[in-house]
């Protein structure tokens, strides 16, 4: 098997994917392949979009995985800044304009210590609504699921099909419904005991 060619240490190469993964609404990301680079991968935000450094020998599909990895990453770190309720009602006013067209106006948006068999409410007379605190720490997709469900109910009441037509604005749905389900689902897992030495 022949050598691989030699690479200068300073050799790197660069692409944008657009529209990133997550749709619409998600910023930019910008891979950045790299030859000195062997086996890291690492991310950062960069203004309004991701960066994304990946060795140069990967492949398409490994690099499609990676930033998949690293976008979810980045939003669970980012996800531990705990919002105060200021700006969770800031951020639902922008989720609102987004993919409700505006429309759908909270008087009120806060964290609650007393629901835990739902993630969020919503009154709609009130115009009220109620994340719970087992949210705070989630990747940031699946806040923003959880404040566009309740903003929604805003406009409709009920969970029928003009209600999920209003959902599919956002692009990550299915996505963080998945999380929600698979953290339910090992909250009823039996927990072993530690195994000896932990």
């Amino acid at each position: 098997m022949p050598a691989d060619p030699p690479h200068r240490a300073t050799t790197t190469q660069r692409s944008t994917t657009s529209p990133p993964p997550g749709g619409p609404g998600v910023s930019a990301v910008e891979i950045r392949r790299s030859a000195r680079r062997r086996r890291t991968v690492s991310a950062y935000r960069e203004g309004d979009r991701t960066v994304v450094l990946i060795p140069a020998r990967m492949s398409e599909a490994e690099e499609q995985r990676w930033v998949s990895v690293m976008l979810d990453k980045l939003a669970a770190q980012e996800s531990k800044r705990v919002l105060g309720d200021a700006e969770l009602a800031e951020r639902a006013g922008r989720l609102s304009e987004q993919y409700l067209g505006g429309k759908a106006r909270p008087a009120s948006v806060r964290w609650v210590t007393n629901q835990n068999t739902r993630w969020g409410s919503c009154t709609p007379a009130e115009g009220s609504i109620r994340l719970s605190h087992r949210l705070q720490g989630m990747p940031e997709y699946v806040v923003d699921y959880v404040l566009v469900h309740e903003l929604a109910h805003l406009l409709v009441p009920g969970h029928g099909p003009r209600f999920w037509q209003l959902l599919e604005a956002y692009p990550r749905t299915e996505r963080a419904r998945g999380y929600l389900e698979g953290v339910v689902a090992a909250d009823r897992l039996p927990h072993l005991p530690p195994a000896r030495g932990e």
